[in-house]
Parts: structure tokens; sequence; C-alpha cells
């Protein structure tokens, strides 16, 4: 079993609960809007991270982390990017690739909108874990933390922080 520690969109800044919440977590993955390349070092020295970059982030964090990631835990194929809708509504080419890369777990940043569901259509799980930084129009940070025993996501929970 691993266990995952989930931010997207901190957009250079780092709640401190958040080592807490992740104190458990074997890896943190973060869904891209890093902002500060200074918030993907904190994360490293506190876990080995999987990172992409988005919309907002700049040279320095594009130049180390890419677009989008696929890779294999336990023995679930995970997609993460940061721009990529949800369910019925994913982003352009997005769907496309879903059918491509057939992941168990999509993940995806850039809404501020915290989404954990089901695709039926694709037989995946997909879930969006909302802003973990101060910038944007949120009012809520948001992380999760789940667990990946083989194919299977269990043990998810969330943190809310007022902003």
């Amino acid at each position: 079993m691993l266990r995952i520690g989930l931010i997207s969109d901190t957009h250079g800044s780092i709640n401190p609960r958040l080592f807490d919440f992740f104190k458990n977590c074997d890896e943190i993955w973060h869904a891209g809007d890093i902002g500060d390349i200074r918030v993907t070092d904190a994360l490293k020295e506190f876990r080995p991270l999987v990172a992409v970059y988005g919309n907002i982030d700049g040279h320095v964090v594009r130049s180390e982390f890419p677009s989008e990631a696929i890779f294999i835990r336990e023995e679930a194929k995970i997609y993460l990017t940061h721009i990529g809708g949800y369910p019925g509504k994913y982003a352009n080419g997005i769907a496309n690739k879903l059918g491509v890369i057939q992941p168990d777990l999509f993940v995806c940043g850039h809404s501020h909108i915290l989404k954990v569901m089901f695709d039926q259509k694709r037989k995946l799980l997909f879930i969006n874990p909302g802003a973990a930084g101060n910038s944007g129009l949120h009012t809520k940070i948001t992380l999760i933390r789940f667990a990946i025993n083989g194919r299977n996501f269990t043990d998810l929970e969330i943190l809310e922080i007022d902003r």
C-alpha cells in the first residue's frame, strides 16, 4: 500500500498544515500552478514528489517539471496534468488522451474546485484536489490524501482550511 498526498494550485505558497496532514504519506503529487520553485523544493525535502507545471508557471518551474505525467504506482496507472476539466466536460484533447492512456486514476487541477468522481464511461477515478494556495477566488484551501493498494484507491480524506 502506498499513501499519497495530493495538491494543486499552490500559486507560490504552502499552508504549514500541509506537512502535518501529509506526515504519513509516502509521496506528494502536485497537479500544477506551482507558482514558485521554492514550493516544490520544500515539498521534495519533505517527501518524494511527482509534479507537473500549470498555466501560471514560468520558465524555472517548466524547466524542472513536465506538462503531464503518466506513471504506475502499485498496479495502478495514473495520468497527472494541470488543465483537464472533469468527466462529461473534459478539456480539449483530454478525452482522446484518456482513451489512449486508459488510466485507473486521472488527476488534474486548474479549476480551484475540489471534485472527486468516478467516470463510468472510461472506468477511472477522477480527482481534482482544488487549490492549496492563497491565490484565487476559492474560500477554502483543500488537500487530499488517499491510499493505493494494487489498483484500488481507498481511505480518501480531505482537509479544508479557511483562507
